[in-house]
């Protein structure tokens, strides 16, 4: 297999399980050095040590990424510890609760912003300044289907998406030219705990893919691997589906 990440340095947020814990194994598995993070410590350092008994280099770092300083001392970390940062997966992510918008409560809409937006901001604002050391980047902003479309009862989400669409265009065209390329990436419904598995709602939500299935983590790791590594070297900028044909309808 190619290592195509051979000796980089990342940082995944949410990555003590779901989409984050795949993106966190595939990028050690292609040579990367990962700081795996998440206010799941347990489950954090479960995934560390999977990555070490498959042969490769992992650090568990605790973070509550809906805080400035916690970004701040995040990337510090993978200084003090690798010397550099080459990548980073902005990954962490909550759902809301269903309800309208009047019915949203201010404390759902301020979690939910905080969590999926604000966190992005925060981890580029500390990130972008160490990549710079280098002359060279990647950043992977986990999006969403929902960055691009609205799901009715879902509106901080859904408006949480759509910011972090924006923020990863305007970080692309402020950073680009100095070598840090910066793309989303946008699952449709994954297999992951944050999605309902009763029988009623995963019918409900298969029937949303024309593929005729939901995803799996391993096959939106694998869009972010790529994104990641120089094969994907004149993207940026970019919006990238994974989504079983959702956003085709």
């Amino acid at each position: 297999m190619e290592r195509t990440l051979e000796n980089k340095v990342a940082i995944v947020t949410g990555a003590s399980s779901g989409i984050g814990a795949s993106v966190a194994k595939l990028y050690a598995a292609h040579g990367a050095k990962v700081v795996v993070s998440d206010i799941n410590e347990q489950g954090g350092e479960k995934i560390v040590q999977q990555i070490k008994e498959k042969g490769g280099e992992a650090v568990f770092v605790k973070a509550n990424i809906g805080q400035a300083s916690d970004n701040e001392a995040l990337v510090k970390a993978a200084l003090d510890i690798y010397g550099r940062l080459d990548i980073a997966c902005n990954n962490a992510g909550i759902s809301s609760p269903a309800a309208s918008i009047a019915d949203t409560t201010l404390e759902d809409w301020d979690k939910v912003i905080s969590v999926n937006l604000s966190s992005v901001f925060y981890g580029m604002k500390y990130q972008l300044p160490a990549m710079l050391q280098n002359g060279k980047g990647a950043i992977i902003n986990m999006c969403s289907i929902l960055g691009q479309v609205g799901f009715a009862t879902a509106s901080p989400y859904v408006a949480s998406k759509h910011g972090v669409l924006g923020l990863t265009k305007n970080a692309a065209l402020e950073y680009s030219a100095q070598g840090i390329r910066i793309n989303a990436v946008a699952p449709a419904f994954i297999q992951t705990p944050l999605i309902p598995h009763d029988t009623e709602t995963q019918q409900v939500l298969l029937s949303k893919h024309p593929i005729g299935r939901l995803g799996e983590p391993e096959e939106v790791a694998e869009m972010v691997l790529w994104l990641s590594s120089d094969k994907a070297s004149f993207i940026t900028g970019g919006y990238y589906p994974v989504d079983g044909a959702y956003l085709a309808q």
